[in-house]
Order: C-alpha cells, then sequence, then structure tokens
C-alpha cells in the first residue's frame, strides 16, 4: 500500500469514528443498514435514470464519466452513493472508493459489505487489515460481511483466524460453511474440509460441487468420487451438481481413467425432469465436451467421434475438441473433413490445423492454412515458424519471423526458442546474437529461452557465451540445460569441461537422462577414458535405470576402439540386443583407420555399405587403407566397385564465415 492510500486510510479512520461515536456496535447475522434515509423525495424518474445512467457508464469502463454525472446530481440517496463506491471497487482503485465512503452523509449495510469485499479482493495483508477494520467498527453486520472476511482470511491462508471468526458468527447459511470449507481445501487440508462437510446443517448442490473440485485439486479424486455417489443423490439436482459430475469426469480423463469416466458420465441422465417446480439435473455441454476430451487424451478417437455424433448441438469447443483429438493421432485427412463442416472455425481451430500438418512433415498444407486464416494471432505466427524450423526449413522460419514483424505482430517468449534452434540448425552465430539482442529488449528470459540460448552458442562454438549464460541461470537450470552444456563441450573438444559439468550435475541432484549418457560417452572418447566411458555406461543402467540406446553403444564402441581394443569393439557389437546402425559402424571403421587394422576395416566398410549404400565414406577409407599397406591391387577393386556402384566422393569444400561478430 503506498503512502497516499495510508493517508487516506488514516484520515478515512477518523472519519469513519467520529461517525460512530454516538452507535453501539450490533453485530447480528441479518441485514440490516446503518440509517435508513428518507428517499421519498429522491423518487423521481430524473432520479432514477441518473442512476441508471451512471451504472451504464460503469459497466462500460467509462468511469471519469460516470464520476461527472455523479458530481453533477444535486440529489443522491445512499443507493447512487453505492453504485459510484462499487465502480471504484471494480476497477481496484480502493483509495478512491474510501474517499467517497467517507464523505457518505449515511451508509447502510450495502456501503459496508462494497467495500470490505473490496478490500478483500485487492489481496496483500495491508488490504486484508483495512477490510478488518471496517469489518470490526461496522454497526451491523449481516451473513455477507461475515462470509467475505472469512474467505479473506481463507484465501490469504489463515485458517485460523478464518475459523475463529467462523465460530463466532451469531448465525450461519450455507455460504458460510461452504467458505470455510472451500478455505481448507485451498490451503490442502483435506481432513478438515470433509468433516466440515459431514457437519453441515444444510447443504445445496454448489457445496457438493466446491468439495468435489477442490478434493480433485488436492489429488484425491477417489474421496471426491465417494463423497459424489454418497451426497449426490440427496441434492436437489440442477447446474451444480452437473458440474460436481463434469468436474470428476474431467478428473478422471486427466489420469487416463476414461471407462470411469465413462460410467460417470452415463450416469448423468440425457434429459430428466425431476417435476414440476425442480431444477434439472441432465447432461449439457460441458458434459458431452468433457468426455469427448477424456477419449480424444486418450487416443481413441473412434469413441470420442461416437459421443460427438450423438450430441443435438455441438459449440466451438466440441469441434475443437474432436479436430485436436484427431491431430493427436496424426489423422490429418480426418481432422481436415471435420474442418470442412464446421460452421464457423475460429483462430483456435486454424491453429490447430497449422500445428497439425506441420507435425506430419506437411509445410505446403501447413503454409496453405496459415495464409488462408481470417485472422492470425500470436499463436498462429508461432505455430507457422516452430513448424518451418522441426522441419529444418529455416529459410522459410526467417522469413516468417521478418514477416510477423512487419505486419506488426511483436515476438513473444514462445517466438525466440524457435529462432534460436534455427540459428543453431544453420550454425549462424552472428544471427543468433542479434536474436539474443531482441530477447533482452522485448522479453524477461525465461528458462526455455536460456537453454535455447546455451544451446545456440554452445553449437556455434561460443562456448564461453554459453557458459555465462549457464552460470547466470542459478538454481532455474534444468536438465535440458546440463545437457545443452555438456553436449556443446563435448562437440567442440572441451572433454574435461564437460565431465566436470557432469560431476557437478550429479552433485546437484539432477537427474540425468538418455541425451546425458550420449554426450558423457562422447566426452570419455575424445578424452581417450576407457575405464571411465565403461562405468558412466554401467552407471547409465544399473544406476540410473536408463535403458541403453544405439547411440550409447556407437559412443562406447568409439571409446573402446580409439584405445585400439578393436577385438573388444567388434565383441561389443556383436552383444548388441540390436541391429548396429551407420554410428556403431562408422565408430569401428575410424578407430580401424586410426589403428592400421586392415581386416576389421574391411568387415565395418561392408556393413557401413549395406547400411548407407550411397555414402562414399566406406569406399574412400578402405581405398586410402589398402593404399597405405601397398595393397594396390585391393585398393583398385573397391574404386571400381564405387565405379560400378555408382558412387561419387562429394566435392570439398570450405565455408569461411566474413559477417562481422562485434
Amino acid at each position: 500500500m503506498n503512502d497516499n492510500s495510508s493517508n487516506d486510510y488514516n484520515r478515512g479512520r477518523m472519519s469513519v469514528d467520529k461517525t460512530l461515536n454516538a452507535s453501539s456496535p450490533s453485530h447480528s447475522c441479518r441485514y440490516a443498514s446503518t440509517t435508513k434515509p428518507n428517499i421519498s423525495s429522491f423518487q423521481g424518474s430524473d432520479f432514477h435514470a441518473q442512476i441508471k445512467r451512471i451504472t451504464h457508464l460503469i459497466r462500460t469502463n467509462r468511469l471519469t464519466e460516470a464520476r461527472a454525472v455523479f458530481d453533477q446530481t444535486e440529489q443522491r440517496n445512499t443507493k447512487t452513493w453505492n453504485v459510484m463506491i462499487s465502480g471504484y471497487v471494480k476497477r481496484r482503485e480502493m483509495a478512491k472508493a474510501r474517499k467517497l465512503f467517507d464523505e457518505m452523509p449515511q451508509r447502510d449495510v450495502v456501503s459496508w459489505n462494497v467495500m470490505i469485499s473490496g478490500y478483500i479482493s485487492s489481496r496483500g495483508s495491508g488490504f486484508l487489515e483495512e477490510a478488518r477494520y471496517l469489518f470490526d467498527i461496522m454497526p451491523e453486520r449481516d451473513c455477507v460481511t461475515w462470509n467475505t472476511v472469512i474467505s479473506g482470511y481463507a484465501k490469504t491462508g489463515e485458517m485460523e483466524e478464518a475459523l475463529r471468526l467462523f465460530n463466532s458468527m451469531p448465525a450461519r447459511n450455507v455460504v458460510s460453511w461452504n467458505a470455510i470449507i472451500s478455505g481448507f481445501l485451498q490451503n490442502g487440508d483435506v481432513a478438515n474440509a470433509i468433516e466440515f462437510f459431514d457437519r453441515m446443517p444444510g447443504r445445496d448442490s454448489a457445496s457438493l460441487s466446491a468439495l468435489v473440485s477442490g478434493l480433485i485439486q488436492n489429488g484425491e479424486i477417489d474421496e471426491a468420487a465417494r463423497v459424489l455417489v454418497k451426497c449426490g443423490s440427496r441434492c436437489d439436482g440442477g447446474e451444480d451438481l452437473v458440474r460436481a459430475y463434469n468436474t470428476l469426469i474431467v478428473g478422471y480423463g486427466q489420469r487416463g481413467r476414461v471407462e470411469e469416466a465413462r460410467k460417470l458420465f452415463d450416469k448423468i441422465p440425457v434429459n430428466c425432469d425431476r417435476g414440476e417446480g425442480n431444477v434439472r439435473f441432465k447432461r449439457n455441454i460441458v458434459s458431452w465436451n468433457s468426455m469427448i476430451m477424456c477419449y480424444a487424451k486418450a487416443g481413441d478417437v473412434v469413441s470420442a467421434r461416437e459421443i460427438f455424433d450423438q450430441m443435438l448441438e455441438q459449440d466451438t469447443f466440441s469441434w475443437n475438441t474432436m479436430i485436436s483429438g484427431y491431430i493427436h493421432v496424426l489423422d490429418m485427412e480426418e481432422a481436415s473433413n471435420l474442418f470442412v463442416k464446421m460452421p464457423h472455425p475460429d483462430t483456435l481451430t486454424w491453429n490447430a490445423m497449422v500445428s497439425g500438418y506441420a507435425q506430419i512433415g506437411n509445410l505446403e498444407l501447413a503454409l496453405d492454412f496459415f495464409k488462408r486464416m481470417p485472422q492470425k494471432n500470436l499463436v498462429s505466427w508461432n505455430s507457422m515458424i516452430a513448424g518451418c524450423e522441426t522441419n529444418k526449413d529455416y529459410e522459410g522460419a526467417i522469413k516468417l519471423f521478418i514477416q510477423m514483424q512487419v505486419e506488426g505482430q511483436k515476438p513473444d517468449r514462445h517466438t525466440f526458442p524457435s529462432i534460436l534452434s534455427m540459428s543453431s540448425g544453420i550454425v549462424d552465430l552472428h544471427l543468433g546474437m542479434q536474436i539474443h539482442q531482441m530477447v533482452t529488449k522485448t522479453v524477461i528470459p525465461d528458462v526455455p529461452i536460456n537453454n535455447a540460448l546455451i544451446t545456440m552458442y554452445a553449437r556455434c562454438g561460443a562456448i564461453v557465451e554459453a557458459r555465462i549464460i549457464f552460470e547466470e541461470m542459478k538454481l532455474l537450470k534444468n536438465v535440458v540445460s546440463w545437457n545443452a552444456m555438456i553436449g556443446g563441450c563435448t562437440s567442440h573438444g572441451f572433454a574435461t569441461e564437460a565431465l566436470e559439468l557432469f560431476k557437478s550435475m550429479k552433485s546437484f541432484k539432477v537427474l540425468p537422462t538418455y541425451i546425458t549418457f550420449i554426450s558423457v560417452l562422447s566426452a570419455c572418447a575424445h578424452a581417450g577414458l576407457v575405464e571411465e566411458g565403461r562405468q558412466h555406461f554401467k552407471s547409465m543402467v544399473n544406476e540410473y535405470g536408463i535403458e541403453p540406446r544405439i547411440e550409447h553403444f556407437a559412443s562406447l564402441v568409439d571409446i573402446v576402439g580409439r584405445n585400439g581394443r578393436l577385438e573388444d569393439a567388434m565383441d561389443l557389437i556383436k552383444g548388441m540386443p540390436f541391429e548396429p546402425d551407420k554410428a556403431v559402424w562408422g565408430a569401428l571403421l575410424g578407430a580401424c583407420r586410426v589403428h592400421n587394422n586392415v581386416e576389421l576395416a574391411q568387415v565395418a566398410a561392408e556393413a557401413l555399405m549395406k547400411v548407407e549404400p550411397e555414402n562414399s565414406t566406406p569406399y574412400v577409407l578402405l581405398y586410402n587403407m589398402y593404399a597405405d599397406v601397398g595393397r594396390w591391387d585391393d585398393a583398385n577393386e573397391v574404386r571400381l566397385l564405387m565405379k560400378s556402384n555408382n558412387i561419387k566422393k562429394p566435392t570439398g569444400y570450405s565455408w569461411v564465415d566474413f559477417s562481422p561478430c562485434g
């Protein structure tokens, strides 16, 4: 709270105290007014027209005009003051609201409740203290007053005081019980929430809905189901009971318990009237959408479509959920068919189609949908840029990035990781540095942006710059940050630094992933650390439970082979649980070249020729090895084989970047 606000509050307290000197507080829980002004002279149509005008101006966010009309109104009653004060409260302009409140010639209970509610809604201990001050000096309180203050303490975690006030209430209504139960749930006290729910003298379906929702948020979905089954039949039905069922359906869906969600969905009648004068308990649009979402999330688009087709009327959310379900399982044909049938696709629908086609690698159709969008938003641009980057269309990504800014769309924190990743893909340090400057001017870098910056600098060989950002992240570093830094060091020959980073990573209790070990094993290979490499491989399997992938075996073959233990490397290949790929045979062939083992090199080269028939590398390496030992006949055979298979050695070239880096 600022100094001006504090001064207003102090002046307000003196003003309020003066008003109350002659009155003694009465704390009954009933609707009452401090005084009942004579408003017989205020009943003219002009007066009511002024109130309506003030109310309309407030609702249309023209508060200054509303105040001008209020000031020009000569005859005001308590309602006029309350309307104007409520306008300030809704805009969180509490100092102005308090000033008017202090100037009121007469107040009713609504005046006090509006101010107290405003302070509670503004959050913060200072505002809560001011709400409590007004509560304590209020001449007469009703249940709304008590319930508001109880909710205020509950929201700030002060349940002891909330409970003390609850127990002090002269009389409680259902809202009072709901407020204290919601407070327990917001603060994770499930046991007390259930106990107080059971003690409620009378409940409504809103009570049940709030309890079910709170239990699910606290991870107690089975308890929520038990309560709903036990108490649902006793409620009067209606929207709140349906809301409780819908909430539980969504909760089951989020946890993959689709069958239980369906059983609950089937218990809600399609159309049920409990009799004249009673509210109806039946499925609403949210019930149908929730069930569709459960199936779509589980990848069961057939069942989702059955529910969708049974709906008498679908809303935009229904269509979007079904289309997203097809996109989730990469069935873009069905997604497109549904998109064509959709009455009014919104921006979310178009964005989903763009992302879906980009996801399956069809950039042409993704770009077609993107261009045909009636209205693009930032998500549209980010989706298309990310699609280009993922599919390695780096030129397309940078063109879109430039175009979005030309069209007045500013990038956000979701845009930059894709652009930085693109800079990494084309190893363009200068472009990456330019993007980094844009980042610092546009957003406060979060963890994903910092990780993308580390990756970009590391891949471009700027290890020092990558390390600076890495260290600046301090305790915010996650496993991606560590992997990027370790991988960068490994790729550029800083094997010792990479292994030191791995030790630090473990000391910070960050669990490594399979990606971490690919870099660690590669670092061991570069540093010639055979035994340490083997230990890391064993640790990966036994200590961290990571299933070895072919990349790990390729690194282990490289470690052993570089050390001259070529037979051990061959034994490793034979003992692999899957067929060796080009990386494995390439590692062995490279080791054979270093240690001049022609016989084993021939085995590795022939295997590599089968895996990659169009690759000239095994032919060239084997030819050179035969030439080095004077086996010219064998070398000539390799040359002829290369010619007969139409294998051409790519022309060598150098890439020199003349762009400035400063």
